[in-house]
């Protein structure tokens, strides 16, 4: 199945209000559907819309977007909320509870995106490609269905990302390489950012290893860069407080970890809610009361295979 380049919906996305949030098990189901209800046809691409304690970095020593696109990114972000989750059908689950993920593809991505087999994706960007993200049709994580708060369980999301080449980067200077990012983002998220450099967003980087969570500056230390032929898995862990009634100051805030693992190994991991520098943003979006899709960010010539399909897996979460 071919890849396609969908077009935003008319009118604007579905608001948020984070003064109005309640815990998942009191959600009020909107009878407006959201935009996973029309999965088949209208996924929003949001390009067309206009305009730390541990070692951190005001810059990436790898490379770097240029500060026209972060500034875009920055107004898009303040303007448009974050999407209210809803409680998705029978069907819709049904296909992410089979790891049937299909590719969304921003308008920023040139090169080839393929589909080789239920939720596993194959692709090549064209040498000197800019930024671009590419996201899950449907989210790995639904508030309404996955909470802690409401199953009383833990909920485990996880996928890998296979690199195979790397060409030119989408800059001239000889620091400005080429690579990708995995990640989990809240939509809609501005198409033309790596998942970790905005709101709602996290990410850990192939060319420095540095990982990103709401941080347009240049991350934190985290893992080796990849080298082509690793498969890098993301998973977030979403999880009960050891006791809800006393945890000081967090009301019903879930624990969130997020690791990492290379060729099938569980390398690092972090707690989300650790310490942020002043200049990061805050982790909203991410604390497990907004749906949360899988994404790959992409710069200058990169292949690249996408597995969502668990039996395809070099790490199976426990």
């Amino acid at each position: 199945m071919a890849d396609k380049v969908y077009s935003p919906p008319p009118g604007p996305p579905p608001g948020y209000d984070a003064s109005e949030f309640q815990t998942p098990s009191t959600y009020e189901v909107d009878q407006s559907p959201p935009p996973y209800h029309n999965w088949e046809e209208a996924v929003p691409d949001t390009a067309t819309f206009p305009p730390p304690p541990v070692t951190g970095y005001y810059c990436s020593g790898a490379g770097n977007a240029s500060s026209d696109d972060a500034e875009r990114a920055h107004d898009f972000c303040n303007r448009v909320p974050l999407w209210k989750p809803m409680k998705p059908s029978r069907a819709v689950y049904s296909r992410v509870e089979n790891d049937d993920f299909h590719p969304v593809r921003p308008r920023e991505f040139n090169g080839d995106l393929s589909i080789i087999s239920k939720g596993t994706w194959r692709g090549t960007t064209r040498e000197k490609n800019g930024d671009c993200t590419i996201v899950t049709n449907l989210p790995l994580y639904f508030p309404h269905e996955n909470s802690p708060l409401v199953t009383e369980k833990r909920k485990v999301i996880y996928f890998e990302v296979k690199l195979l080449y790397l060409g030119a980067g989408p800059g001239s200077g000889e620091a400005d390489s080429s690579g990708l990012s995995i990640g989990f983002l809240a939509q809609p998220y501005p198409t033309w950012r790596s998942p970790g450099w905005e709101r709602g967003s996290l990410g850990v980087f192939s060319d420095d290893g540095c990982r990103f969570v709401n941080d347009s500056w240049g991350g934190k230390d985290f893992i080796a860069p990849f080298q082509i032929g690793d498969t890098i898995g993301l998973g977030m862990v979403f999880s009960l407080p050891e006791d809800i009634n006393s945890a000081p100051g967090s009301g019903s805030r879930l624990e969130v970890n997020v690791f990492c693992t290379r060729n099938g190994q569980r390398l690092e991991e972090w707690d989300l809610h650790e310490e942020v520098d002043q200049e990061a943003g805050g982790v909203k979006g991410l604390e497990g009361d907004f749906d949360l899709y899988g994404a790959v960010g992409l710069f200058g010539g990169v292949g690249f295979e996408v597995c969502f399909d668990r039996s395809g897996w070099l790490h199976q979460p426990e």
